[in-house]
């Protein structure tokens, strides 16, 4: 059912209900929610990157003023915590396990990367906390660092000669290599991705308290279920016996999605202790012990036919992982990424190798778009290049390769089914949106005011990843106020929002009378975080799934009511067959609820979709550089974006805003620094590049759909997109503009003093 012009319903542009209360300074906030009279949680941590531990004396530390516990590993194991984290590993091109060594919760033996968790304090004031730890005695032997990801170098781990963690490969090698036996043309370029820090708004922080013999945790994340699991099984308890819960969350871009040490600290202190005990980080030690983003280095080589078609796609990537495997990081840019390697390009010729490498640096695991913005910038890199030897339009190149809209459903080399699209309809409108015959004019008048202007293009595909599954909850309360439960967490997204139009639309209830219910794993039975542009696909089509079954679940009820033999339910009530009365689905719970009727108060329906679906689009980037100074700004940006149906053009538009800044962020300003003994140098905002306000230029957004075939709903999610995009529009830009100044190879960031020394050839 849908209710026609209606002013909340889906495809509306209704602006954030939620914002109201964050800009008013109502939110709830981690730091808003810890119980009175918690104690702090203060972690002392390795201060250098490679030595083994010969003294861990705490019993200074343990006698300080305010100081209630102080827990090192072995304390930590002797209260019954596994000291081990939790890892995927992936599996070998020659089908062995990839290497899976230990990465602990409190360093023992050994450390391995400056901001390692060595021991933690907890006190009545975090200012005790901190004065404690500088009482602990900490000796060690140093030993060789390794900081250069490529295989080799001291062993950072027995498990892992010459610091290889997994050798990955994908597609047909010897047919590749044939193609390019043959080919007409081909090209090579080496590609580098440089590791950047999430920085989300509000640092990663937890509390946890015991309730009643259980578990309570509370913290800053993505998910509640895979917390409350991995804390059952690590700290052994039951899992019925724990509770996880998430308020409000000021950012999260895939940092927040997995597992650290600090929450089984902070949990094991509390069940020792019996009382509450919160840890927030503060920025540095974010910058220190955050999953990092990318830090890959990657060579592409393409071959085309005589009529400059591509006909085969070779790729060798070697990734930085740190110090250990957090949670999914080998999969990150191996699996994940060859999901999208391919792109929009009709390529069945394809192979894709990637071996990740244990550095003594902080982990590095999913950062928006996790895999498919590194796979993407390769591709889209690559053909840039190939255009300029070849001396031919870098967009008509990629039109003579695209996927013929004809040719839908596809399977990529990589075995992705590709559902729909049309990408030579997106790439015609991002030329007339980017006003490309107007590109010349722009360029002579940037050279006037003595500026170097650069154009770049940038066609993706982004393949929705996460958990098919996912569960919607209905319930009538006894306010007259509906609350829907879902299985996503929003960390900033818009969810209260979208999916209260969702409900709006399919059941008419009043959009003000619609709470969304996130984040409790006691209220919402199962669910599966948010992450991988999931949560409008799989969360909205369970949403649809739950309005439908309400519907059907009142209906024999409401014919009761009117006395009416049957009932159809359009533009938002019940209505009985040949006559004009009518009951809403409120009026209907309350009629429910009058007559003890409280199994039809509350609804759950579950959906698994059938397939992933394809967001696409085309970026265009303008950028000036000061050849005198090397500064770069990017001054014009379009986008043209294939997102199916949208929910919400208006958050759509902001979503893609947000990855397009990040994008640019990385592409011009971030980059995560490490001297030679692996100490982080970029570890505050006085030296990490975060881009500001004043560095971006307008974006301008346009939708172009092909309603997807993989959910009900036609979408194809939006989260992670902007990012994907632009990095390649940015960098083709940059060495665009640098071009005619002889300048043949140009990496992220374009620093001024980097794009100073490529123009200047040092």
């Amino acid at each position: 059912m849908t209710i026609a012009n209606s002013k909340f319903g889906t495809a509306q542009p209704v602006k954030r209900r939620e914002d109201t209360r964050f800009l008013t300074g109502h939110g709830r906030y981690l730091d808003d929610t810890v119980p009175s009279g918690a104690l702090c949680a203060y972690l002392f941590r390795s201060s250098v990157a490679h030595a083994e531990i010969t003294e861990l004396d705490v019993s200074d530390a343990e006698t300080a003023d305010g100081v209630h516990l102080v827990l090192t590993a072995d304390r930590y194991e002797a209260a019954g915590g596994k000291n081990k984290m939790n890892a995927s590993i992936i599996t070998n091109r020659d089908g062995s396990p990839a290497a899976a060594p230990v990465r602990p919760v409190l360093a023992k033996d050994r450390v391995r990367f400056v901001g390692e968790p060595v021991a933690m304090i907890v006190a009545d004031t975090l200012e005790q906390a901190k004065d404690a730890a500088e009482l602990i005695g900490f000796d060690y032997d140093d030993l060789p660092v390794h900081m250069d990801p490529t295989p080799g170098g001291p062993d950072i781990h027995p498990e892992a000669p010459d610091n290889v963690a997994y050798d990955w490969g994908i597609g047909d090698k010897e047919t590749t290599d044939a193609v390019f036996e043959t080919a007409a043309f081909t090209t090579k370029v080496d590609i580098g991705d440089n590791r950047i820090i999430a920085n989300s708004m509000e640092p990663r922080g937890c509390w946890a308290q015991m309730e009643d013999d259980r578990l309570h945790m509370e913290y800053s994340g993505q998910g509640v279920w895979g917390l409350k699991g991995s804390l059952a099984s690590t700290l052994g308890i039951d899992k019925k016996d724990v509770h996880v819960t998430t308020p409000d969350v000021g950012g999260g871009f895939g940092m927040k999605a997995f597992d650290y040490p600090e929450y089984f600290l902070v949990a094991q202190a509390a069940r020792t202790l019996g009382r509450p005990v919160r840890w927030q980080a503060d920025r540095t030690e974010s910058m220190l012990t955050d999953n990092a983003g990318r830090d890959l280095v990657s060579t592409a080589e393409l071959a085309f036919d005589k009529d400059h078609k591509i006909i085969a796609y070779r790729v060798n990537a070697v990734s930085n992982l740190g110090a250990y495997n957090s949670a999914y990081a080998q999969f990150i840019q191996s699996e994940l990424a060859s999901k999208v390697v391919m792109g929009v390009y009709d390529v069945q010729a394809v192979y894709f190798s990637n071996q990740g490498i244990y550095t003594n640096t902080t982990q590095v695991d999913a950062y928006r778009g996790a895999g498919r913005p590194e796979a993407i910038y390769v591709l889209e890199r690559a053909i840039d290049h190939a255009a300029r030897e070849l001396g031919v339009d870098p967009l008509e190149l990629r039109r003579k390769s695209f996927i013929p809209a004809d040719q839908f459903p596809y399977i990529s080399a990589t075995g992705e089914l590709y559902d729909v699209g049309d990408f030579h309809k997106v790439l015609k409108r991002a030329e007339v949106e980017a006003d490309l015959d107007g590109f010349a004019s722009r360029k002579t008048a940037s050279a006037a005011a003595g500026k170097l202007r650069g154009l770049g293009v940038c066609y993706y595909i982004e393949s929705i990843l996460g958990s098919p599954d996912e569960t919607a909850h209905v319930e009538f309360a006894d306010t007259g106020r509906v609350n829907l439960y879902v299985g996503t967490q929003s960390n900033g997204q818009g969810h209260e929002t979208v999916y209260a139009q969702m409900l709006h639309e399919y059941t008419g209830i009043d959009i003000d009378l619609i709470d969304i219910i996130q984040g409790d794993s006691d209220r919402i039975a199962q669910g599966g975080g948010t992450g991988g542009s999931r949560s409008v696909t799989t969360q909205g089509t369970a949403n649809k799934a739950v309005a439908e079954k309400t519907i059907d679940t009142f209906r024999h009820f409401v014919a009761e009511q009117l006395g009416a033999h049957e009932v159809a339910f359009e533009d938002g009530a019940f209505r009985a067959e040949s006559s004009n009365t009518v009951m809403t689905l409120i009026e209907a719970a309350e009629a429910a609820r009058d007559q003890g009727r409280d199994d039809l108060l509350n609804i759950t329906a579950s959906t698994t979709l059938p397939g992933r679906s394809y967001p696409n689009g085309c970026h265009v980037a303008e950028v000036e550089i000061d050849p005198d100074t090397g500064v770069t700004e990017v001054v014009k940006y379009t986008v043209v974006d294939d997102f199916g149906v949208l929910m919400n053009p208006m958050m759509a538009e902001g979503q893609v805003h947000g990855g397009v800044v990040q994008g640019i962020g990385q592409a011009i300003s971030e980059h995560v620094v490490y001297d030679e003994d692996g100490q982080l140098l970029t570890a505050t905002f006085m030296d990490y590049g975060m881009p500001r306000a004043a560095d971006m230029p307008m974006i301008n957004f346009h939708s172009e759909p092909v309603p997807s075939t993989a959910n009900v709903l036609g979408m194809k999610g939006c989260g992670e997109a902007g990012t994907v995009g632009a990095l390649a529009a940015v960098a083709n830009a940059a060495l665009d503009a640098m071009w005619d100044r002889g300048v043949r190879h140009a990496d992220m960031p374009f620093t001024p003093h980097r794009v100073w020394q490529m123009l200047e050839g040092t």
